[in-house]
């Protein structure tokens, strides 16, 4: 704490011995380290009175920060403006009238095969994983040879 050494402190406690003398020593070091524990004590007092201060600061800072935040929330949401009472359902806007469905024809079905328009189809009968044209009957319409 003070750059003591264990050397110098050595010196010093040689020092008191040879002029307290070793019979007032005991009543000298309780002495020294009631001063010392009061200067301790008035030093951590010191430390944190400082830094109550400086909590202090913070936490007026903090409000301040609060209050300007709580005035900017009020002022997009005023207290004299209409809001739905807690627990009932949000008033809904008027639904519009649905429009005409448009059918727009996709380019599958443009095509004249209805398995390549991803339909069901009772003329065409062959899976797509069948490769085998042996097995189509005459009457399939559907001569696309799907693979």
């Amino acid at each position: 704490m003070f750059g003591v050494d264990s050397s110098e402190l050595a010196v010093v406690a040689i020092l008191a011995l040879i002029f307290i003398g070793p019979k007032d020593l005991p009543k000298v070091m309780r002495t020294v380290g009631y001063w010392v524990g009061r200067v301790r004590g008035m030093a951590r007092h010191f430390t944190s009175g400082l830094e109550n201060m400086v909590r202090e600061a913070e936490l007026e800072e903090m409000e301040k920060r609060w209050r300007e935040e709580n005035d900017r929330i009020l002022s997009l949401h005023p207290a004299n403006a209409h809001y739905p009472e807690p627990g009932q359902p949000d008033e809904m806007p008027p639904i519009a009238e649905p429009a005409e469905p448009r059918i727009i024809p996709s380019p599958a079905s443009l095509t004249k095969c209805r398995r390549l328009q991803n339909r069901p189809s009772r003329a065409c009968r062959f899976p797509k994983r069948s490769r085998r044209t042996s097995f189509r009957r005459k009457s399939d319409p559907c001569r696309e040879g799907h693979r």
